[in-house]
């Protein structure tokens, strides 16, 4: 991820997961006269180090939830770099530019009205990959990484339980249907990952439809996916064919009971498809859906891996025994960073 290390920002994100959003604070917009007084040792003279400082107290006295780290995002950004830390020491005491100072402020202007880091730079790492980012595409949170690698992993495991038979075995081509792709984030992260797989990624709202095939088209991976506008419905079974049963399928779907939507951070609630969050009164309305279609649509043996409230395991477990004809058995539960059930694998039974 840009500018945070992976574990630290998985240790930021463990810590505030209980955090209730702080009252909004009043803006504060800087001058330009400001800026160079605030940042500088030396009169007229701006540093990378000394205006990642400023920004830090101002998002601080504005209430801005990861002060240090939203300024470090943004004067890195402006500076060409992936990350703070692999600016070079030349880098961080040459003066910046008036240019560079203007879109500093521009950007670090967005933050102050809470605006996320993502949509702030107009993009974001996953994984791998570099994706483009705007609002109000949910954007992919750093645990979802961790539900591509299920699915590649799941895929290695069939690939060598299948090369133990005794005849030949080609190379897997795996066809995967992502229910919900967003910035297409999970499903192009399988296509770089598995290079002989192909992705059917499906998701109500235009703008996320067009975001995945910008991110596609910029990753040269539009030629084995197939994007799709559509909810997920009992309808839509048959357009999810294109390729025939599919080996898996993914999703992160709305999830968050209805009754805690309120309490989110402010940076989701005024920028983020709420729709993409908002998983009903017990959080599994859209879960439903999708194991309720998962039988038309998997192999025999096929697998759903799904992101979660950790709320939901036990809860999808029940509604799964109600509903023992869809012959669809949860194989397995797996813990986030945080150590909490976030992942459910499901399998197909063969009848």
């Amino acid at each position: 991820m840009r500018c945070l290390t992976h574990t630290l920002l998985r240790r930021l994100l463990c810590l505030s997961t209980q955090c209730v959003p702080g009252r909004w604070s009043q803006i504060f917009s800087p001058k330009r006269s400001s800026l160079r007084q605030s940042c500088s040792t030396r009169p007229g003279v701006v540093t990378a180090t000394s205006v990642v400082n400023y920004w830090q107290k101002v998002f601080e006295i504005n209430g801005i939830p990861e002060a240090r780290e939203s300024s470090e995002y943004i004067v890195s950004f402006v500076l060409g770099a992936k990350t703070f830390q692999s600016l070079s020491s030349k880098s961080l005491r040459t003066p910046l530019t008036a240019a560079q100072q203007e879109q500093i402020q521009q950007l670090s202007n967005k933050r102050l009205e809470r605006m996320p880091v993502q949509y702030v730079l107009g993009e974001w790492d996953f994984r791998d990959l570099s994706l483009k980012m705007r609002p109000p595409v949910f954007i992919p949170r750093p645990e979802t990484e961790d539900l591509v690698s299920l699915v590649v992993e799941e895929e290695s495991l069939m690939y060598e339980k299948n090369s133990g038979l005794c005849f030949p075995v080609s190379a897997p081509h795996p066809v995967i249907l992502e229910i919900g792709c967003g910035s297409g984030a999970i499903a192009l992260s399988l296509l770089h990952k598995l290079p002989q797989s192909r992705v059917i990624a499906m998701d109500k709202e235009e703008a996320a439809v067009d975001l995945t095939r910008e991110n596609a088209h910029r990753l040269h991976l539009q030629d084995r996916i197939h994007v799709l506008h559509q909810d997920v419905s009992y309808s839509s079974a048959k357009q999810l064919l294109l390729w025939g049963p599919v080996d898996f399928i993914i999703s992160n779907p709305p999830y968050v009971f209805h009754e805690d939507m309120a309490s989110l951070d402010a940076e989701i609630l005024r920028y983020e498809d709420l729709d993409a969050l908002d998983g009903g009164d017990d959080g599994m309305r859209v879960i439903k859906t999708i194991l309720a279609l998962a039988p038309s649509l998997l192999k025999d043996s096929g697998s759903v891996f799904l992101e979660v409230d950790p709320r939901h395991p036990n809860m999808v477990k029940d509604w799964l025994q109600a509903h023992s004809n869809l012959l669809l058995v949860l194989r397995a539960v797996h813990k986030d960073f945080c150590g909490k059930p976030r992942f459910l694998h499901i399998q197909k039974q063969s009848r």
